[in-house]
């Protein structure tokens, strides 16, 4: 929701225009957002007696039928739109797709449209609400950690256009985002790291307290999906609800100021200075957390060269990285890396670097101070601190797969990056997926009103799986061959975030 207040006043060859207009957006935690005793989102829809809902075609195969008996308990009709899968799929064509079914369901200028699903999906659906009359209301579920970490925290909204990432866009707030942390219960631990990374990201430089939870329960808090699975410590799901809600909480404080991004220092940018331009370099791309992970480690050798970062702090940052299975170098994250996407991040950050350094571990500070050379420097520096951790320097399960892409896997070329750039440090063969290699069931999204779960073969490693070439780290036929991540049982009980719930946000009714 929003209220408007502006000033017209005359000058001497025209008029002044002032305008400001106040925001207001909600986020409740919830657990179980479509069990029928939660009636918190059908309230919301009280008002209009109907529902259209967004989300991707494996949400709805694996959902829609709890959301569509969760309306019926209500007498509240619910049309879907599902949209595909996939990065492909952030597009302008799909964004008028959802526009058309927008115009056929009839939806009248503040109704909201319900948006599930993960970054990807709030992303488009979201600019479709912005876009469709200038300013439709929407109401966002996210359903992955980074999209209950990071992006549900954010207001931007954007599709791909042409090779670049999230080029076409605008600043579009929810009036309400519920953070049900139950999907976590048995989301695919490939993809809980790639929401670990986000949440290093902000405790590194906002919030030291998170930061060393997150040192002290690393292991668990993937093993068990912050605390969600069956049997987990009580504590340490305490200790997990604590921890995403300070880190959002966090992320909230520093992008509240600056929603529209008119201030270029930010923060939340840790990880962001080269990772747009390498994420996707390799072939298959890297997933968002590791092509992160990347960055920031590389950031705080910088902070470490630059006397920001104490010996100690440089590597409790790149342990718990490497920890966690989250890469901390690439064989493509090379001074051709470095140089191009500097002179790509510039351009964005409107002529300055700009970047966010951990200095002290818990804090921030920005460096605009640098020479192209220098940063090369520096890598040479932290190839060689990367080459001292487990997997020198690799992450685990680092590359998408049919769940990120919802196309099946590319096959590197025999030179192992077919996108990317020549490098001499091994990789002759890397990275290359067998018939096996990250096949996924439904795309890991399998089984259950709280699916996630992968089937048979998801994220199983055949012979080639991931097998690395000549000075690589062969995880194929000698490490994983054959072996088939167990299938997880997606029909549990869920339990509550008491916590948070009772203590810190109140779950309150929804008046929309």
């Amino acid at each position: 929701m929003s209220d408007m207040s502006a000033t017209v006043s005359k000058t001497p060859n025209g008029f002044a225009v002032a305008g400001y207009e106040k925001l207001e957006y909600n986020f409740a935690f919830v657990e179980g957002i479509f069990n029928l005793s939660n009636g918190q989102m059908a309230q919301c829809y009280e008002k209009w007696g109907r529902v259209l809902t967004v989300l991707d075609e494996n949400m709805k195969n694996l959902y829609g039928d709890a959301i569509q008996n969760y309306f019926d308990h209500y007498n509240l009709p619910v049309t879907f739109h599902a949209m595909p899968v996939g990065e492909t799929a952030k597009s302008i064509e799909t964004l008028l797709k959802i526009c058309d079914s927008m115009t056929k369901f009839g939806i009248i200028r503040k109704e909201p449209v319900l948006v599930v699903g993960g970054g990807l999906v709030t992303d488009v659906a979201g600019f479709a609400c912005a876009c469709y009359r200038r300013n439709t209301n929407f109401i966002r579920v996210p359903t992955t950690l980074i999209g209950l970490i990071d992006a549900s925290v954010s207001i931007k909204v954007a599709v791909n256009y042409g090779n670049y990432k999230n080029r076409l866009g605008a600043y579009h707030a929810p009036i309400w985002t519920f953070l049900d942390f139950s999907f976590l219960k048995t989301l695919p631990t490939a993809q809980v790291r790639n929401g670990f990374a986000e949440i290093i990201k902000i405790s590194s430089c906002a919030d030291i307290k998170t930061f060393n939870s997150l040192d002290k329960y690393c292991e668990k808090l993937i093993e068990t999906r912050f605390g969600r699975t069956e049997g987990s410590d009580p504590e340490l799901r305490r200790v997990a609800d604590e921890l995403c809600y300070d880190a959002i909480f966090e992320m909230l404080k520093l992008e509240t100021p600056n929603l529209h991004e008119i201030m270029l220092d930010r923060v939340i940018a840790y990880g962001h200075t080269w990772s747009p331009f390498h994420e996707l370099q390799p072939n298959p791309p890297l997933r968002h957390g590791h092509a992160i992970s990347i960055d920031m480690a590389y950031t705080a050798t910088l902070g470490l060269d630059r006397g920001m970062l104490s010996q100690e702090e440089h590597a409790r940052i790149l342990n718990l990285f490497s920890r966690a299975g989250l890469s901390i170098d690439h064989p493509l994250y090379d001074d051709t890396a470095i140089e191009k996407g500097t002179e790509a991040i510039l351009k964005t950050r409107d002529g300055a670097l700009r970047l966010a350094v951990p200095s002290p571990l818990g804090s921030c500070e920005f460096v605009n101070e640098f020479t192209v050379q220098d940063l090369q420097k520096v890598l040479r520096l932290h190839k060689k601190h990367a080459a001292k951790y487990a997997r020198g320097g690799d992450g685990l399960e680092a590359y998408v797969d049919a769940s990120d892409t919802g196309e099946p896997t590319p096959a590197p070329s025999s030179n192992g990056h077919a996108n990317g750039h020549a490098n001499g440090n091994g990789y002759t063969n890397g990275h290359s997926n067998g018939a096996n290699g990250h096949s996924n069931g439904v795309n890991g999204h399998s089984n259950g009103l709280n699916g996630h779960s992968n089937g048979v073969n998801g994220h199983s490693n055949g012979v080639n799986g991931h097998s690395n070439g000549v000075n690589g780290h062969s995880n194929g036929a000698k490490a994983a061959a054959g072996k088939r991540a167990p299938v997880q049982d997606a029909h549990q009980e869920n339990g509550g975030i008491d916590d948070l719930v009772n203590e810190a946000v109140p779950v309150q009714r929804v008046n929309v």
